[in-house]
């Protein structure tokens, strides 16, 4: 039995639908902890990414998916299996950033010195201000940390994706400690069995895939090959493009990967260059 930590909180729902696309059915009760899962030698526990590090270390799960900060905030010495680039409201990394309200007059983080600094990530803050030669003092917040500048505390340092909730609050970031992906990571006992080693490889493969197809869009069409080359060359695949010949001598059929974001302005072209019956189609997984 493979023992998962799935992150309960702000990545569970694009979690969940990573694990769909890569091919597993995870059910979440209102009311559970511990997921069902359409595989018999997988189980699941719904934990906090914070958490999820120190319970990997101590082998009470097998491995988990949490942010490489929460392993560097736990000092947690696992197994890191791989990137897995996504977070809440998208694919891109995360940010803990150092910030302070507009009308501050901490300008620079020489100006932190004798502060106040509220966080949920301190021991990263405090190797920062170390590195920096900074003494203030951090303290721990469970939250809402944008709301405690400057009443509460004098700066912050806070996650952020795109920066919006900042704003919102009339902050300026003032620097980043630390940009951070969500990771795999693996009990490092759990890693030496053969069986357990070979199910997670595999899984890492599937998940790794699917974030890789999020991005991507697989595109076919009919060509004459009297338009073949030309198709071709406005072609940026992954790979060479498929083709394949057709009942008419004269077709064939070319099939391909490409980014989602050129699609709009890839159709266009291919038509004019003489595709025909082009469709654009979704991909669940794509593995290289």
């Amino acid at each position: 039995m493979l023992k998962i930590g799935l992150p309960k909180g702000s990545l569970q729902e694009s979690t969940l639908n990573m694990f769909k696309k890569a091919g597993y059915s995870v059910n979440v009760s209102t009311r559970s902890y511990k997921p069902s899962i359409d595989d018999p030698t997988i189980e699941c526990l719904l934990i906090r990414a914070q958490e999820i590090p120190r319970y990997v270390e101590k082998g009470i799960i097998d491995i988990g998916l949490t942010g490489m900060d929460w392993v560097i905030e736990n000092n947690a010495d696992v197994f890191n299996v791989g990137k897995l680039v996504y977070a809440k409201q998208g694919l891109r990394p995360v940010k803990w950033v150092l910030a302070v309200s507009e009308d501050s007059k901490i300008k620079t983080i020489k100006d932190l010195n004798g502060k106040r600094i509220a966080t949920e990530v301190v021991n990263i803050t405090k190797k920062y201000l170390q590195d920096k030669g900074i003494d203030a003092s951090v303290e721990f917040s469970w939250g809402a940390t944008e709301v405690k500048v400057p009443e509460l505390a004098d700066a912050i340092v806070e996650l952020t994706e795109t920066g919006s909730s900042l704003k919102a609050h009339n902050l300026k970031v003032l620097d980043t400690l630390l940009e951070s992906t969500t990771v795999l990571i693996c009990n490092k006992e759990s890693w030496k069995n053969s069986w357990k080693k070979k199910k997670i490889e595999d899984l890492f493969m599937l998940l790794k895939g699917a974030l890789t197809a999020e991005s991507m869009v697989g595109v076919k069409m009919n060509v004459l090959k009297s338009n073949l080359d030309e198709v071709v060359s406005v072609l940026p695949a992954l790979r060479k493009p498929t083709i394949s010949s057709l009942s008419s001598e004269e077709w064939v059929a070319v099939e391909t990967i490409v980014d989602e974001k050129i699609i709009r302005d890839l159709i266009p072209k291919l038509k004019n260059a003489g595709a025909e019956g082009i469709i654009e189609y979704p991909l669940n997984k794509v593995i290289y």
